[in-house]
């Protein structure tokens, strides 16, 4: 039987469609400032997708590169830089569906999912690379950068920049329900 890290970490990207579905059908109390909620929420929605995508070029997840211990890039600052720029992305498509109430609870929610998403991969994480691993969970913080760290050593990154856009443009299909509903509205 499935605990509830294992649980989350096997549906983690499922736990994300409850909130992001309620940005799409909820109208109640929405702002109508449009020449400020959207420039702002693609903003940080662009923010979220540029740290996937230097996340992407250290960790090569959805690329076909052998697997290793990442401690380059964002991962030298943060531990959980694709979660937080999850967080990152939801938290602007907020913006966007010009529900701002709902700020906090997109923000609770992710807090939650990724709490216990996280706890899954360390232990995981810990078992496959070890002590190297352990150590990288002393020295570098699991949700809020320390820019004090030293950077990590330098790696051929560059060479993955374009393959790691190609494998985060999928992120721009969170846009495409939000201007559905903004175009929907206009029309009625």
């Amino acid at each position: 039987m499935m605990n509830r890290f294992e649980c989350a970490y096997r549906w983690r990207g499922v736990l994300m469609a409850p909130p992001y579905l309620a940005l799409i059908l909820v109208t109640l109390a929405e702002t109508e400032h449009d020449a400020i909620v959207w420039p702002l929420g693609m903003g940080v929605f662009a923010a979220g997708v540029g740290l996937r995508i230097w996340a992407q070029m250290h960790l090569h997840y959805r690329l076909r590169v052998r697997k290793k211990l990442t401690t380059t890039g964002p991962y030298a600052r943060v531990r959980n830089p694709i979660y937080i720029a999850n967080t990152t992305m939801l938290l602007g498509l907020t913006f966007m569906s010009e529900v701002l109430w709902f700020l906090p609870v997109m923000l609770l929610w992710c807090m939650a999912v990724y709490s216990l998403v996280v706890r899954r991969e360390e232990a995981h994480l810990s078992e496959k690379y070890g002590e190297p691993y352990r150590q990288f969970l002393r020295d570098v913080p699991r949700w809020l950068p320390r820019f004090s760290l030293r950077p990590g050593l330098a790696t051929d990154a560059r060479s993955f920049l374009w393959p790691s856009v190609l494998a985060e443009l999928h992120c721009l299909l969170w846009l495409v329900p939000l201007l559905g509903k903004e175009l929907f509205r206009s029309l009625y």
